[in-house]
């Protein structure tokens, strides 16, 4: 997108919503009331949803890593636990779903709390891939490099725009 991997770009918004409601979660467990447990599961759900669609771009740039590389094997556990991760977060949101005022039961709430741990370890791959492997990251600029959008800038780089 303009000279920029997209995958990065979106992963902000849907980890970001995430710890947002175990933060609401936590807020519940300690203050009790109906107003927590409901925009855990609102905050829930669209960070669900955007990491469904972060997931497709991040896939899309998995692909364009050759094989048999450190950064596929990697991309690999970062994707597949980027996925266990939506499908803990799904089940916590499934199990809320049902209850008055979304209210979590103790597994819902396990299920979010393991489900951010295992976040926090795809998001460090993730920085993995980025900053010690440079996946995404332009070799032959500087730090004094053109601006992404000029030609000068787009005139060395490969046609899909980058990895990451």
């Amino acid at each position: 997108m303009l000279g920029h991997p997209v995958h990065p770009m979106l992963v902000v918004l849907p980890l970001g919503l995430l710890i947002g409601a175990v933060l609401f979660d936590i807020l519940y467990l300690i203050f009790g009331g109906t107003t927590f447990p409901l925009v855990a599961g609102y905050t829930m759900a669209a960070g669900i949803i955007g990491g469904l669609v972060a997931g497709v771009f991040g896939l899309v740039d998995w692909m364009a890593i050759p094989p048999r590389t450190r950064a596929r094997r990697i991309g690999t556990l970062h994707g597949l636990g980027n996925v266990l991760v939506l499908v803990l977060f799904g089940l916590s949101w499934l199990l809320r779903y049902p209850e008055t005022d979304w209210r979590p039961n103790e597994f819902a709430l396990t299920l979010s709390f393991v489900g951010i741990v295992l976040g926090a370890i795809t998001g460090w791959l993730g920085g993995e891939l980025v900053d010690r492997l440079g996946v995404g990251v332009d070799q032959v600029e500087d730090l004094n490099a053109a601006n992404s959008l000029s030609r000068k800038a787009r005139a060395g780089r490969p046609a899909a725009g980058g990895v990451g």
